[in-house]
Parts: structure tokens; C-alpha cells; sequence
């Protein structure tokens, strides 16, 4: 099975098909954040209160993760879900942002993410003699291949393979409840259709017809 296959059956198991519709109100509010000018008015995407999409844009304009970290999270996602023949990557699906927005709104992710994020610097930088960002596509694998298989992960690896374990989750979390993501599950929701009538074939059955 695929990354992106096993992530997917993970992510319908633990959200629900019933948990979407508020999670694409939330990547809405994502999408509002990241492109709304600060002197454009308020706007309130469905599911969400005027006073929670106040709330979420204040902190949407406050900082924590650094440019250099945002990189290095921008590499992360795309190795956990790349881009594929039928759908964009998690960077292109707005996970960055999503991540940027989240450790910010839940601040009890802050210390465990920066501290994960020095630990796979460090462990670049002592392999490779270069940071992560820098290592070639080949050595990167080679360092997630350490964490990313808790059953196999080496004790020292520790650090790194609860830091990759949340950064998964939220990976996971940000793409399948972003528009690109819920298009890859081929959820359609509440979608109206069109009645055609009872089909013919159950007509016959029944001796029944239109005329």
C-alpha cells in the first residue's frame, strides 16, 4: 500500500466522514488567512462565529516559526505526502500553513516541533556535515527512514521518532481536511443530484410504468 493510501485509510478511520464538514470550514478559514490583506474586512467562512474568525485571524498575523523552519517543515510534508499522478503534495495543499497556524492556536505543540525540528538539524549536520534542507533528496530519506518505522527505530532515534510520529499526524490532519486533500478522498458530501424517476428495470419488476 502507498504512503498516501495508508494515510488516507488513517485519517477516514480517525476524523469520520461526519468530522469533514467542520474541518473544510476550518481549511476555508486557512485559505482566508493566508490570502486576506489585513485591511480587507472580516470575512466568515460556513461553520465558523464572527468571534472565532476574529480569534483565528489575530492569530494568523502572529509569529513563531521561523522562515528556516517553515523549509525544513515545507520538506518534511512533501516526503510524508508527496505530489502523485492524481493529486497535488501536502505543501501545495497548504499544510505549511496549516502546521504554522496550529502551533500557534495550540501552543502545547511548540516545544516538542522546534525541538524536533534542532534534533533533525543536528542529525544532518553530524551525518552529512550539512542541515537538513541542505542534504541531498537521498540522505534526507535516509534519516526519515530512522524515525519514520517506530518498531524498528533504534533507541537513540528516540527524540526523532516521536517528532516525525506528530509531524505525520498533522500532515496527515492538514492535507485531508484542505480542499486538495478531501478532492484525493473523493468525499462529495451534501452534493444534490437529480432525480430521474424510479429506473425502468425496477418498473418492470413490478409491472408498473410512467404512462
Amino acid at each position: 500500500m502507498k504512503r498516501r493510501d495508508s494515510l488516507k485509510s488513517l485519517t477516514l478511520s480517525s476524523l469520520g466522514l461526519a468530522a469533514l464538514s467542520p474541518q473544510v470550514a476550518l481549511a476555508e478559514q486557512r485559505d482566508l488567512e493566508t490570502q486576506t490583506p489585513p485591511e480587507t474586512p472580516l470575512k466568515i467562512p460556513g461553520g465558523r462565529t464572527k468571534e472565532e474568525a476574529i480569534r483565528d485571524a489575530k492569530i494568523a498575523k502572529e509569529k513563531f516559526l521561523t522562515m528556516a523552519e517553515l523549509a525544513t517543515i515545507k520538506v518534511l510534508v512533501d516526503i510524508i505526502i508527496p505530489a502523485d499522478a492524481t493529486s497535488a503534495s501536502a505543501s501545495q495543499a497548504g499544510v505549511v500553513e496549516f502546521i504554522d497556524f496550529i502551533v500557534k492556536d495550540m501552543p502545547q505543540h511548540q516545544t516538542p516541533l522546534r525541538g524536533g525540528l534542532r534534533w533533525l538539524e543536528r542529525e544532518s549536520i553530524s551525518r552529512f556535515g550539512k542541515g537538513f534542507t541542505l542534504a541531498t533528496k537521498a540522505q534526507q530519506i535516509q534519516i526519515i527512514d530512522d524515525i519514520a518505522y517506530p518498531q524498528k527505530a533504534k533507541p537513540i532515534h528516540s527524540q526523532g521518532v516521536a517528532f516525525f510520529n506528530m509531524m505525520r499526524n498533522l500532515t496527515a490532519s492538514g492535507f485531508y481536511t484542505s480542499k486538495i486533500g478531501i478532492a484525493d478522498l473523493g468525499y462529495k458530501g451534501n452534493t444534490p443530484n437529480v432525480w430521474e424517476g424510479v429506473p425502468e428495470d425496477v418498473l418492470k419488476q413490478y409491472g408498473l410504468s410512467y404512462d
